[in-house]
This record gives C-alpha cells, structure tokens and sequence, in this order.
C-alpha cells in the first residue's frame, strides 16, 4: 500500500502502526452486529455462503479450495472487510483433502517416543494445508487416555501427561512453522481444554468426576506445555465438571489460562457447544443466557452456534451484557489475524500449489518413516523376521488385511465426519498389509488371501476359504482389530472385545496348526483372545496411515528392526478398566479376587529383533537443592545381532508424600541408536519441576525427601534399574 493511500485509509489498515492501535482503530468503527459476528464459526459446507455478508462470522470451518476464494471475496465486500480465519481439521494429515498424504492416527504416532518426528509430520501436514486455503487445523488432541471403551481414545497419545506435553508441543511447532505471519503455517489448537477424557464408563461427553486438583495433577500439564510451545488457539471439551460445562468454567478458561498462563491466543468451543447448554446440558432456558454464560466463562469463538447471534445481541439490548464484554473477545480475534497479517494477506488458495505439496515425494517419505517408528512388536517367539528359507507360502486373512479406510482410521475421507458423497481417498495412495506383504515377499514366495469374516456382523461365510489357504501355507498373517463403526466421537464401545467374526476367525487359524502372526490394525487396544496370545507373533500397528502396510511388511521379513513402544497399556480384560500405568497408590491387596491388575502388555512396551543390556545407572549428584536439575546416566548395550533403536525410559517416584501420589511417573526419554555389540552412555536431565507434586491446596510444589530414579525399557518393575536420590 502507498504512502497516499495509506493516508486516505483507516488506521486499522495500516500495517506500520502496533497491533493495539489497529485493534482499538478498528472496534472504534464496529458495530455492535459487526462485534458478535465476528465471534461466531459458521459451518460452510452449504453452497449458499451468502451468511457471510448477513451474519459476518470471524471464522468459518469445512471449506476448501477454489470455494475458499468465494468466502474471502463476500468477506471483502462487507463494511469493514474483515478477512475470515478458516479452519478445518488437520488431525493426521490434510484429512479432508482427496489424496493428501494421511499419516498414522496420534496414538499410532506416539508409539514412536520421537518429538522431532512428530514436528516433521505436523510440518506436512501445515504444507499441504496451507495453500488450499486454510489457516487453522484442529490439532493436537491433548486429552489423557483413561476408559479405553472410549471411541476417540485413537486421537491422543497416550495415558502420560509428560509424554502427552512432549509431543503436542511438536506437533504445536510443526504446524505453526515460522511464524504467525509464515505463509507455509497453519494455527495448531490444543484441544479439549480440559478433562474430556474423564469419562464415566467410556461414554463420550459423559460428567467427568474430576476435582481442580485432580486437573492440575494430571490433566492440565500438557496444556500449559501446549501454551508455552506458543499455540494461538484452545479448544473446550464437551464435558461438565462438578456440575459446570467446560464451555461454562470461568475458572478453568479465563483464570487458569488467560490470566495465570498469560494466554494471548483464542479460545474457541467445540461445535455447537454454546447451543449445548440450552438444549443437551440444559443449564441455561434460552440462547441469551447461554450467550452470557459462554462469553463470561471467557470463550472468545462460538462454533457452530447460529442463534449466538441473536442471543448475544438481545443479552445487550436488554441490559443484561455489556457490549464491552462483546469487545474483549472480539479484540481478542482482531489481534491475532492482525498477527497473522491477514488484512494485508487473506491467504487465498493456490490450488497449483497445493497440488505439488500433495505429492512431494518426500512428505511420502517422512510418512514411510512414520509408520516404520509407530509400529510396535508386542511378542515373538523367534518367528519374525521370516526366514525365506523355511517360508516359501504366507497365507494372509482377516478383516484388515485389505481394507483402507480402516487402515487410515477416523478423521479420513470415508470416516463418519463427512457423509459418504464426500468420497473417499485414492486406493492406490494407501498400501494395505495385503499389499506391502505381496510387494515385499521374496522371489517365489506365494501369497494367499482370503478375508474369512466381516467386524460389524457375525458372517462367518469366509471362514472354510480362510481355513483352506492356512493350512497349506507356511504361515499366517491374520489381520484384525476394529472398524470406522465402533470408534470415534459418539461412538464409544461397552466392551473391548474384538468385534464380528474375528475371534472365530482367529480361533479357527490357531486349529490348522500353522504358525500364526497377528497384526492388529485398530484405534485404540482391545481385548485379545486367547488364541491370538498364543500366537508366535503379535504386532501392533494402530491405524498405521497410507505407507503402514509397507513398514508392516518390511517388518516382517527383517528388513526393517521395530522399534515401537506403547504409550497406553494394553489390558486382558475390559473390566480391569482403568489400567494405565501411573496409579495412585493405597488400595487393598494388588489384584483382582478373579483377575491380576497387570496388564497383558504395559506402558513403555515394544520388543525389537535384538536385544539390549542396562547396566551402571548412577546421578550427577546424590543430593539436590531447589531449583537444581540432575542429569541421570546410564550404559546401554546392544548385546543381539541387529542394529536396533531402543528408546530409555526414566521414571520418578517419591517415596513418602504429604498427599497420595502416583506410584512413579515418567520424567524423561530419549532414542539410542545400537550397532551389534555397541555400548553407549545415555544421559538424561531432570529438571527441578520432575520431582514435583500437587499438594492438598492445589499448588506445585517438591517436597523435601527422597525419591527413586528408575531407568529401562518399561513401566514394568522388573525391567527397571533404581537408584535414590535425596531432594532438600
């Protein structure tokens, strides 16, 4: 813009004068429509986008492409201009984008334990993002798994709230790039603010019993990770605490976030969540008091909520809002597309663009790697890698085995989230566990498939065919887990059993005699039968994305060394639900009456196809005086014949605390690269906050005493080397 033309303009369109001067500039000039307008995400999936110029909404969500350019041209064409925030959900991948790239589910993806991993995806998916017009992606999910019956326990990382902080604050970073003003960048949203996942028997959205303590102890740590990693956007969860919707807790919202973590960005509702307290919830008769309520509680963008608009207008004209209280938000919004830059750049899409992101050649790689880091080998008896000596004949069944959609997981073209006219992504973008195995095989080995069962019913037709093929074949790849319908928002499940005919399926192949691999394609851990715990082999590879059936089959046949860890305990029996690693402790006896309290595969799990030694364990300094941080170090040695990736755990546990406390937490970890017979020395810091607690009145604190530093491969105390450390 010229010197003249800048003369002539209004100073909120000057792009020399400080945010503040243009935000005061511009609400000086809005009306009080203008104000409400912009607080509101409006769904744009319609054609008629003529509620742009009625309503004039600050953001809109579902919307892409050349359609992107109608949205900002009506938006240039109301009074002030204001450009639009455009959001969309980017949970692994561009979603939504026919053919972008889909990388393992964020469960899948925490089983690699690598942050710098995580960033680059985050960072390809920002890439592919971007020029088709968005600015905003929904991600990450920052819940802490609990009730693994609930159906979004696939979109977090896992049951620890370190690991949780760790890798959303590189997802954070990944997707927000340079910058707010960085064209390539899309804003990240730690979502859902908080204690979504606290659910009562694993329903979705159900009350969760969770005490301000019980937050800040476990469920709100990655949170403020999420805020010092510089995310510009929070979600709220469905939930009520205590008999208050998170939409409704000021407490939770303005004075924890905004006003103790000095939060600068926009908090926006989950969808409709505004309209939920009238018509779910049902705190609030009509939608002006739930307009007061939300605005008060210190939401900034009401998503998916029509009638805010009247309901928020009529609050004021009737004297029971302030219009100021309208302002703050709003100023809120208006600062941050400042930031961005976008009344000088509205970010159009460039669909040529984006067309040449989609198929970079190295956005496949880094999902390659993804998916080969994300698979995790939960036992084997010696099977794997397969010996091309002694297999010449892979009979490969199940479900799973050719299913796409199923492999790509929710939050993927196919999935519930859009109706099926929406398509679904390119079959030969994704390469099944069918296709990487009849890629990869070695010359003259013969593969067979037969599906043998469905998940969603009990048709069991297949069954003799599946039979057939495993008995004149050399092994068996049985291929299940679960299904788009019993996973996802809403759709919790009461048990954690494999579903359909699988474990008739699974049953049966244990009858042949043939040794059996199974390789669990799911969302979330299920409850395996007995068949499948005494096959030779079981790999767990989650909704493994568009390259998992390749890194399955590398796997396989030894040409690549898993290195996977769980980062959520897997059970063997849904009732011992909840069984993530880090419980309080106090409780009568250690197990069930029926049952033992461990799980069939813990936190930290993964096997590899070497082995590895810990030894000479030992602390920087013995004792620690506040503020100090210790380094702990310990040997690890590669004492098998593969080079391998083992990923070092440490955990810390105080031994006597002034209020219950967990019985260790994880504190630190790092990846340690292994050549046969090498030995390295790990080192790992503890900062001073490692050794804290939540006390009684809610407050942090490290109290004097001593603690155990347990180093190794695993939650499981056996697999643990311990040593004391004195803090003063």
């Amino acid at each position: 813009m010229s010197d003249i033309s800048l003369k002539f303009s209004p100073a909120y369109r000057n792009p020399s004068l400080t945010i503040d001067e243009r935000v005061a500039d511009l609400l000086g000039r809005m009306t009080l429509e203008d104000k409400v307008g912009q607080l509101m995400m409006l769904d744009a999936r319609s054609e008629d986008l003529s509620f742009i110029n009625t309503l004039q909404p600050g953001s809109i969500l579902h919307i892409l492409g050349a359609k992107v350019n109608r949205a900002i041209d009506l938006a240039a064409q109301n009074r002030l201009g204001i450009p639009l925030l455009i959001g969309e959900d980017g949970i692994h991948g561009h979603s939504f984008w026919k053919g972008a790239t889909i990388f393992p589910t964020q469960l899948a993806l925490a089983a690699s334990w690598n942050p710098i991993l995580l960033e680059q995806v985050a960072r390809v998916t920002a890439e592919e993002m971007a020029p088709t017009g968005i600015h905003w992606t929904f991600s990450p999910v920052l819940c802490l798994t609990r009730d693994l019956r609930w159906g979004r326990t696939g979109e977090t990382f896992g049951e620890d709230p370190f690991l949780i902080g760790e890798f959303g604050s590189a997802f954070i970073r990944g997707y927000q790039g340079k910058g707010l003003e960085d064209p390539t960048a899309v804003l990240a949203t730690a979502k859902h603010y908080a204690g979504y996942s606290e659910t009562q028997g694993g329903r979705d959205a159900s009350e969760a019993d969770i005490s301000r303590r019980k937050l800040r102890s476990y469920f709100l740590p990655p949170f403020e990770c999420a805020v010092r990693a510089g995310a510009m956007t929070f979600m709220t969860g469905y939930q009520s605490m205590d008999g208050v919707p998170s939409t409704a807790n000021r407490w939770l919202l303005h004075d924890v976030l905004k006003e103790e973590w000095n939060f600068q960005g926009v908090l926006v509702t989950d969808w409709d969540n505004v309209g939920r307290l009238v018509y779910e919830q049902k705190v609030c008769a009509s939608y002006s008091d739930a307009a007061i309520m939300a605005i008060r509680a210190g939401n900034d963008i009401m998503m998916t909520t029509p009638l805010f608009y009247e309901g928020s207008i009529e609050a004021v004209n009737s004297g029971r809002l302030a219009e100021s209280e309208i302002d703050t938000p709003c100023a809120r919004l208006l600062a941050l597309k400042f930031r961005m830059g976008l009344f000088e750049n509205p970010r159009r899409p460039d669909l040529e663009l984006a067309a040449l992101e989609i198929e970079r050649p190295d956005h496949r790689a880094i999902n390659l790697i993804a998916a080969r880091q994300s698979l995790v080998l939960l036992q084997n008896n010696g099977l794997l890698p397969l010996d091309p000596a002694k297999v010449k004949s892979i009979a490969v069944i199940g479900p799973n085995a050719d299913d796409d959609l199923q492999q790509l997981g929710d939050w993927s073209l196919g999935s519930s989230q859009h109706p099926p006219e929406a398509g679904k992504h390119p079959r030969e973008k994704t390469m099944t566990v069918l296709d990487g195995i009849r890629e990869l095989a070695p010359a003259g080995t013969s593969v067979y498939y037969e599906r043998g069962c469905s998940i969603v019913d009990e048709d069991l037709s297949g069954l003799p065919a599946a039979v057939e093929i495993a008995q004149r074949a050399d092994v068996v790849v049985a291929v299940v887990g679960d299904h788009l319908n019993f996973i996802g928002e809403t759709q919790s499940t009461a048990t954690l059993e494999l579903q359909g005919g699988q474990i008739a399926l699974l049953d049966a192949m244990e009858k042949t005699g043939t040794p059996v691999i199974v390789v669990l394609i799911n969302s979330k851990p299920l409850v395996l039968p007995m068949s499948a715990r005494r096959a030779a082999v079981i790999l767990e590879g989650f909704n493994s994305g568009m390259e998992g059936g390749r890194a399955l089959a590398e796997v396989l046949f030894g040409l690549q060394n898993p290195s996977g860890k769980l980062t959520i305990s897997i059970p063997i029996h849904v009732g011992q639900q909840p069984i993530f690693y880090n419980q309080v402790r106090g409780q009568h006896g250690n197990r069930y009456a029926d049952l033992t309290q461990e799980p069939l595969f813990p936190f930290g799990h993964g096997l590899s196809f070497t082995k590895y030694r810990y030894s000479n364990l030992h602390l920087s300094k013995t004792n620690l005086v506040h503020g100090q941080s210790v380094v702990v170090t310990v040997d690890v040695e590669n004492i098998g014949t593969r080079q391998g990736d083992e990923i070092v755990q440490v955990y810390v546990s105080d031994i006597v605390t002034s209020v219950t406390w967990v019985n260790k937490a994880l504190k630190g970890f790092t990846r340690v690269s292994l050549t046969p017979g090498e030995k390295k020395s790990v080192q790992i810091e503890l900062p001073w906050q490692a050794f804290q607690l939540v006390d009684s009145k809610g407050n942090y604190v490290v109290e004097s005493g001593g603690f155990e530093i347990l180093v190794g491969p695993s939650s499981r105390d056996c697999d643990l080397l311990k040593v004391t450390l004195q803090v003063d």
